[in-house]
């Protein structure tokens, strides 16, 4: 479904988490957008709850998204619209995780999310391309949010004064 028919839908509950509130109708890039947009909720939940409240969140954001995009995904005939961006959401979340609630440690996990999302390493591309429906479209971002967050704490492993403490 094309963006400028999903904001002409957004009257819908399913769509609005589908697209993290609009942020995946935005021109160019929506999976960054929805990225970025994920960045002060789960500032203000890691800092309020912590990472239990984080992680909690990132559940939410999963189960909610299978729900909303498989209501997304019966109205259309793609796949995996590029508007629908709650994927990037549990994905950044479960990245953050890693990190504390500073600039630079959700500045690191943001571009480390985005280049595995982008990228796709294997078995992304393969979980992607053979799950259907809203589990694949999930999936894929969880299995990038992994790899992320496996760097991160490597990095905070081995130069534990990197700014990340």
């Amino acid at each position: 479904m094309a963006r400028d028919a999903m904001r002409a839908r957004l009257h819908q509950p399913s769509d609005w988490i589908a697209t993290w509130f609009g942020a995946g109708c935005l021109p160019k890039a929506p999976g960054t957008w929805g990225s970025l947009a994920a960045l002060p909720p789960a500032w203000a939940i890691a800092v309020t709850l912590g990472a239990p409240g984080l992680f909690a969140a990132t559940l939410l954001a999963f189960c909610g998204g299978l729900w909303a995009t498989s209501h997304t995904l019966r109205r259309t005939d793609e796949s995996d619209p590029s508007s629908v961006v709650i994927d990037e959401v549990a994905g950044q979340w479960l990245t953050l995780l890693a990190v504390p609630p500073t600039v630079a440690g959700y500045a690191l996990a943001f571009v480390l999310f985005r280049i595995f999302d982008i990228v796709k390493p294997w078995p992304i591309r393969m979980i992607e391309r053979r799950i259907p429906g809203a589990w694949g479209v999930m999936l894929d971002d969880i299995l990038a949010a992994l790899y992320a967050l496996a760097i991160l704490v490597l990095i905070r492993a081995v130069i534990p004064g990197a700014g990340l403490s």
